[in-house]
């Protein structure tokens, strides 16, 4: 994946690419870009990867033209637009899920199929979410890991050889992320999922400590067209955690036809 930027719709975003193929669109988490990670690198070994930085986030430039998840969904339906006429498959993580799900609302005929990994989105009173933004580091650290040893493998945007501040990196992308996630409990999207009309995967992982996997009965009520599944020794990052166990269920999905 080689990083670059994005210029669509009068926003300038960094963008890391790669691969060839049907074209894909990956939609990062709340947290951070992942740069280039290996699953975006596994992906790309089929698909033509977009995985763009969200405006705000890291060094990426348009956040003040956005004051609602909406805003945001309208932009990437440009940038959908930008990679090809017909439509494109979307991958959406965490945050990244949310949004991929407003898109497809929005543009239907923009978005082929879309899978969601430990989205964001709904709210049960039952199983309330955490507050991510409260969370101090080890608690946030014990919610997203089965395993916390796997919290090393974990790869970032964060380039200290470029002068970025750890603390500065992380209070910028936290700060883009609570505009559009802010309060969890009720953003619009469980009144607008009857809407949704693409063929859609939820996937989470079974120990997820953000998004719980009982959340996985609230989306497949939503819409006849979404499909649930979950992954065993996973958190809430499952493509780190159990990449072979993700890719085994994304894959004959996305291969599978409409």
């Amino acid at each position: 994946m080689i990083p670059g930027r994005l210029s669509v719709a009068g926003f300038d975003v960094r963008v890391w690419r790669g691969g060839e193929g049907p074209p894909l669109l990956w939609l990062h988490g709340f947290e951070q870009h992942p740069g280039d990670a290996p699953y975006l690198q596994r992906v790309a070994r089929a698909r033509a990867v977009t995985a763009p930085e969200h405006p705000g986030f890291g060094d990426s430039r348009g956040f003040e033209k956005l004051t609602d998840i909406q805003d945001l969904a309208l932009y990437y339906r440009e940038v959908l637009a930008s990679l090809g006429p017909g439509p494109v498959d979307v991958v959406g993580h965490c945050l990244g899920g949310m949004i991929a799900a407003e898109l497809a609302i929005l543009a239907p005929d923009r978005v082929g199929r879309l899978v969601l990994i430990a989205p964001y989105g709904l709210w049960r009173d039952e199983t309330p979410l955490p507050d991510p933004f409260v969370l101090p580091p080890p608690r946030l650290a014990a919610a997203k890991w089965a395993d916390p040893a796997w919290a090393d493998r974990e790869t970032s945007a964060y380039d200290p050889a470029a002068g970025d501040s750890p603390a500065e990196f992380r209070t910028i992308n936290l700060t883009a992320a609570s505009k559009f996630l802010w309060p969890l409990p009720d953003r619009g999207l469980a009144r607008r999922l009857p809407y949704l009309h693409t063929p859609t995967l939820v996937i989470h992982g079974e120990t997820d400590g953000l998004v719980s996997a009982s959340y996985d009965a609230a989306w497949a009520a939503a819409s006849p067209r979404i499909r649930t599944a979950r992954i065993a020794g996973a958190g809430h990052l499952p493509m780190v955690e159990a990449e072979d166990a993700l890719f085994a269920l994304i894959d004959p999905f996305l291969g599978a036809a409409p």
